[in-house]
């Protein structure tokens, strides 16, 4: 996978870099695999906004992933390697022996043709996409698509290019380095994917204008100081004045600068190391 770039006739197109998407192997999605995507533009189940600045953006259907990999000691060919305007990571069509099929992520490297198997029950090969527990994987190995909780689905390391690593086994747990640099207790009945999700060059893309963020459903990001005081706390005065706050603060008052809003939670007990500090 590469990136493009554009000569810039155009002051959008001066910065923009897009993905070539060399990588994808097919443009339609499967349609036994969507269901609808319904917009909220950022608002609860009362219609309040409780997450500024959404709103619009394209029509998408939302493609379903097996995050589960719960389909044990069946081989699956991948048919296609896909888009899935939903996340960041590309997604692969999974054809198994009995005929269904589903999409999981797509570990970078993944061919079509390629096959992949999960197992709850033995240890596999470690190839990318191969899906078992974290006790039966070897310490060392790079992982994604993790579960917390035994048969809940992977939940974390799911974004473009991110990994784990299995750093060590330790009783009934995993000690798993994530790409925060957070190193956590994980337990071993836990399933993981072995690999690094794909995607990687999500990190090199220039947005180029505006107007491609309000397809993406993100509307204008408006500062505080431009607001009135009855807006948000760095709001009103004369002309251009400053925030006149010495810490800069959230619409609600909440520091906005290195301020920590973690609050404590009973799986604060399996983290053994925080996240790196930027």
């Amino acid at each position: 996978m590469g990136i493009k770039y554009y000569k810039p006739t155009s002051p959008a197109r001066r910065f923009l870099q897009v993905l070539d998407f060399s990588e994808l192997t097919k443009k339609e999605p499967e349609k036994t695999l969507l269901t609808p995507l319904k917009k909220h533009g950022g608002r609860n189940n009362i219609g309040r906004i409780t997450v500024r600045f959404r709103g619009g953006g394209h029509k998408q259907m939302y493609r379903i992933v097996d995050f589960k990999r719960d389909k044990y000691d069946v081989p699956a060919r991948v048919a296609s390697i896909e888009y899935d305007p939903a996340r960041t990571a590309f997604i692969a069509l999974l054809i198994y022996a009995d005929g269904e099929k589903r999409y999981i992520l797509a570990p970078l490297g993944l061919k079509v043709n390629d096959v992949v198997i999960s197992s709850r029950t033995k240890e596999l090969d470690i190839l990318k996409g191969y899906a078992m527990p974290l006790k039966f994987i070897p310490t060392g190995s790079e992982i994604h698509n993790i579960e917390l909780k035994p048969g809940e689905g992977g939940k974390i390391v799911r974004s473009a290019g991110a990994v784990a690593q299995l750093m060590a086994k330790e009783g009934n747990y995993a000690h798993v380095k994530l790409p925060s640099g957070e190193v956590r207790l994980i337990n071993l009945n836990c399933m993981a994917t072995i690999g690094q999700v794909s995607n990687i060059d999500n990190i090199n893309i220039s947005i180029g204008k505006a107007g491609r963020m309000r397809w993406m459903g993100r509307r204008p990001h408006n500062r505080g100081v431009s607001m009135n005081p009855v807006d948000h706390p760095h709001g009103g005065g004369e002309g251009k004045s400053g925030q006149g706050n010495p810490h800069p603060v959230s619409p609600t008052g909440v520091p906005a600068k290195g301020f920590k809003t973690r609050k404590p939670k009973y799986s604060d007990k399996y983290i053994i190391s925080r996240r790196n500090k930027k």
